[in-house]
């Protein structure tokens, strides 16, 4: 069985933000869906459960981070080209999203990003592993 991974968001309002990822092109299974809880399918091993606040509390004793205040994680999706990057920082900006910085081209690495509704930060980066540096031995 592959490994599979579930990252966990607390979201202020889980109607807007799973009306956010859907316009985004995200999916979610109605198994794991309800008042309290979506889950978004971002591939076969990668799901992303939006929890609503109260919801998410259940699960630590620890305050929940206000990721428009201070940076909980980075979550980092890879994309088939440049052009995919683009495309889905487009749709997150139409969305309702935000675009805190410029693309970065590092030449072998293109990187771009937005914040969801919550403030949770989404880079997306294209490699071209023929154009990635050689490591010195």
């Amino acid at each position: 069985m592959n490994q599979q991974i579930y990252v966990n968001l607390p979201v202020r309002d889980l109607a807007r933000s799973k009306t956010f990822f859907a316009n985004l092109g995200y999916g979610f299974n109605p198994q794991f869906t309800d008042d309290k809880a979506a889950c978004m399918v971002v591939s076969d091993n990668i799901y992303v459960m939006l929890l609503s606040e109260p919801f998410c509390q259940t699960f630590t004793h620890k305050p929940l981070a206000d990721a428009r205040q201070s940076t909980e994680v980075l979550l980092c999706l890879s994309c088939n080209s440049r052009d995919e990057v683009d495309a889905l920082v487009k749709k997150a900006w139409e969305a309702g999203g935000k675009v805190p910085r410029a693309a970065v081209d590092h030449g072998f690495m293109y990187q771009h990003g937005f914040e969801d509704p919550d403030g949770h930060l989404w880079e997306l980066a294209w490699m071209d592993m023929a154009a990635f540096p050689a490591q010195p031995q």
